[in-house]
């Protein structure tokens, strides 16, 4: 747990859960450089991220499945796939403020991985983890209603169309070879890395961009090149 009181006050507020079990929280927000800190043979929070990310999966398809009850299996899927990815989880990571709660090794910190929006998704769904073994499946739902809800009502009526699904659709519906992507550049420190990738598609002019994961740039890619076919 965070070294403060009124730190740890704080978070349960965030949470909307005392933890009976301290120590399953302070795994979830201990990153591999302070595993052993204080002396400590503390677990990081790798193992807890593999079960928060099933949990959430789950947690997710059910809130999806009564709220649009008469919506196909393709439509719930592509909801859900906006949902429980990575750029999701980091939203929700930096609204509840769990970096500030972090537990980092003096080097880690100073090099800013508090901001760093990998580790920030991974310990969100490692805490989800930590809430689900502590309270059960109710006290995980809890959370995830309360910090999903925003992001669920944001989609609107229709279900998302991600850019790089509707750029395969393109292609397959003409017959063509399924889109290309590639990194072209890797650029910036480890905790504010920027990915570069260009996509190519047949028929089409290649299309570069820039984003803060792989998945960011291709996406934004796939949306360039879908801008070249409506301006076609």
């Amino acid at each position: 747990m965070p070294d403060r009181p009124n730190a740890a006050d704080a978070l349960a507020a965030i949470l909307n859960h005392r933890f009976a079990h301290p120590d399953l929280l302070a795994e979830a927000l201990t990153h591999p450089s302070a595993r052993s800190r204080r002396g400590g043979a503390r677990r990081s929070y790798e193992r807890l991220e593999f079960l928060g990310d099933r949990v959430l999966g789950l947690i997710v398809a059910e809130l999806l499945f009564h709220r649009f009850p008469t919506e196909a299996e393709g439509a719930l899927t592509r909801r859900h796939t906006s949902l429980v990815r990575r750029e999701s989880l980091t939203q929700v990571a930096k609204q509840a403020g769990l970096g500030a709660h972090l537990l980092l090794s003096r080097g880690e910190d100073a090099a800013g991985a508090r901001d760093n929006v990998s580790l920030l998704a991974d310990v969100c769904e490692a805490v989800i983890a930590a809430l689900y073994l502590d309270g059960g499946l109710p006290v995980a739902r809890r959370f995830v209603e309360r910090w999903w809800e925003p992001q669920l009502i944001a989609l609107g009526a229709a279900p998302p169309r991600d850019p790089k699904t509707t750029l395969q659709e393109w292609a397959q519906a003409r017959g063509l070879p399924l889109p290309s992507y590639k990194t072209v550049a890797t650029e910036g420190p480890a905790h504010k890395r920027t990915f570069t990738v260009s996509v190519a598609v047949e028929g089409l002019e290649p299309a570069t961009a820039t984003g803060p994961s792989k998945r960011a740039a291709e996406v934004a890619a796939a949306a360039i090149a879908l801008a070249g076919v409506n301006a076609a």
